[in-house]
């Protein structure tokens, strides 16, 4: 499983969390600019007159119809990627989906279940509480954490300790990244002294790049609690000086637009205009990443980056460039997401399917 298949707010960061995996592509290593300033980007204009962009206008009803048997048929896939991020969509209509949420708490595949728990939390779905109580003994932490983080999120007594223990003591820093992930989502004020304290821990014989991924989650983790000053550290990773460092700053780029930071968008513009010493620029699974991001702080200007890639050869360029389209959410995008809906890649129209229903409900979600 990979994380470039969609930026989405849980489906990236776990994916990386189970498979341990890098951002693809990540091969060269880029010049850090200079943040401070806000230069123009390489394609300017108005994203509706964007080059390739479809002229006429995309029925919403049918189109949200459209999205929605995507998301059904992606929920009976036989890839664990593809189920993971229908039943994150899923959530963007879980009045309509509460089927394929529940479906995804019994899944065979940690990933599935774990985001299937925060999904319900997240929309507030009752009655899967009954499904979720079971997933608070489940065998892999990550699940566990997610069930706590869905009962909590729907106001229900459940233990945290748990999500203690695995922030402060696991092995495993992808393990407590994660925990530090539920904290945050759940939204307690009370959680920040232990936040700082795993701030300041190592892991034994843990890597670099898991290192910094973690102090990247309790950093956002901390910044949704209120801790604005702490989100200085996420903007310093946006800078890689090597190759392997490009996984942490694909991280802080998402995790930027995820808690809403306006004041970063001067330095992503500039890091998506940056180029390393032979002239080459950024991977483009993070150039998409920083469009998104953009887009999700008003900012649509990384469209024509989308429009790049809406029709390469890589399905999983094409898949993320719609979930750009479905974070601008113009009527250009409509267009462009409707062609994806009907791609050949089973990836690339679950994650249009996505995008037309963030595009359709502003980005703030939907029970309908």
């Amino acid at each position: 499983m990979t994380c470039s298949s969609t930026r989405a707010s849980c489906t990236c960061l776990l994916a990386l969390a189970l498979a341990g995996g890098a951002v693809p592509g990540c091969g060269s290593a880029a010049t850090p600019g200079t943040p401070g300033t806000k230069p123009a980007m390489s394609q300017p204009g108005d994203t509706a007159q964007r080059a390739g962009a479809p002229s006429s206008l995309v029925g919403s009803s049918e189109l949200r119809e459209r999205a929605l048997e995507v998301i059904e048929a992606g929920s009976r896939s036989g890839a664990a990627e593809v189920r993971t991020n229908a039943v994150e969509a899923a959530g963007l209509a879980a009045r309509r989906c509460e089927s394929v949420i529940a479906g995804g708490l019994k899944d065979d595949n940690v990933a599935v279940r774990s985001v299937a728990a925060m999904t319900a939390g997240r929309a507030n779905v009752e009655a899967l509480v009954p499904a979720l109580n079971p997933l608070l003994v489940d065998p892999s932490p990550f699940v566990r954490a997610a069930a706590i983080m869905g009962l909590a999120r729907m106001g229900k007594p459940v233990d945290q300790t748990p999500l203690s223990t695995m922030l402060l003591s696991d092995s495993s820093p992808r393990v407590r990244a994660h925990a530090a992930f539920c904290l945050g989502e759940i939204g307690n004020r009370s959680a920040l002294g232990l936040l700082r304290q795993a701030a300041r821990l190592s892991v034994p014989r843990a890597s670099d790049t898991e290192m910094k991924v973690m102090q990247l989650q309790v950093s956002e983790a901390m910044v949704k609690l209120g801790d604005e000053e702490t989100v200085q550290s996420i903007r310093a990773a946006l800078y890689p000086s090597r190759p392997e460092e490009l996984e942490a700053t694909a991280l802080a780029v998402q995790i930027l637009g995820q808690v809403r930071d306006r004041g970063s968008s001067g330095a992503l513009i500039h890091l998506a205009e940056t180029k390393d010493t032979a002239g080459r620029a950024l991977p483009a699974e993070v150039r998409l990443g920083i469009a998104a991001s953009l887009a999700k702080l008003g900012s649509p200007e990384g469209g024509f980056i989308a429009d790049e890639f809406a029709g390469d050869q890589n399905p999983l360029l094409r898949a993320q460039a719609a979930a750009v389209y479905g974070e601008i959410g113009d009527q250009a995008s409509l267009g462009h997401l409707s062609t994806l809906l009907g791609d050949g890649d089973e990836r690339v129209r679950m994650s249009a399917a996505r995008g037309v229903l963030t595009a359709l409900s502003g980005g703030r979600g939907s029970t309908r």
